[in-house]
C-alpha cells in the first residue's frame, strides 16, 4: 500500500509533504528547491501543469504527508480504483506499472 498525490496538487506544489516524508519518496519534474524559491502567489502560473508524486515502491505507508497538504491532494491508494488515473500517473512517473 502507498499514498498517491492527485491532480489537485497541480499548480500548488506546497512541498510540506516532502519535509515530513521519512523515506524521501516524494518528487516531481521540478526540483523541490526551485519550487520553494517561488512565491506562493507565483506557483499557479509557474507550475500550472506541475505536481509532485509519491514513489509507490518506496512509500512506507506512514501517512505523515497527507495532513500536511493544504489542498487534500494526498490520498491512500486503497480508496482509489485499480485503474484510477492518479494512481497510474504516480506509478508512471517512477517508471512502474500503475494498479
Amino acid at each position: 500500500m502507498a499514498f498517491v498525490i492527485t491532480r489537485s496538487c497541480e499548480g500548488v506544489c506546497d512541498t510540506a509533504c516532502v519535509s515530513v516524508c521519512p523515506c524521501d519518496c516524494i518528487a516531481g519534474p521540478v526540483p523541490v528547491e526551485r519550487i520553494r524559491s517561488l512565491a506562493l502567489s507565483d506557483r499557479p502560473a509557474e507550475l500550472a501543469a506541475v505536481q509532485l508524486f509519491i514513489d509507490p515502491d518506496e512509500c512506507i505507508d506512514c501517512g505523515a504527508c497527507a495532513p500536511e497538504c493544504p489542498v487534500d491532494a494526498i490520498v491512500h491508494d486503497a480508496v482509489l480504483a485499480p485503474d484510477d488515473p492518479d494512481r497510474r500517473r504516480n506509478a508512471a512517473y517512477f517508471g512502474r506499472r500503475g494498479g
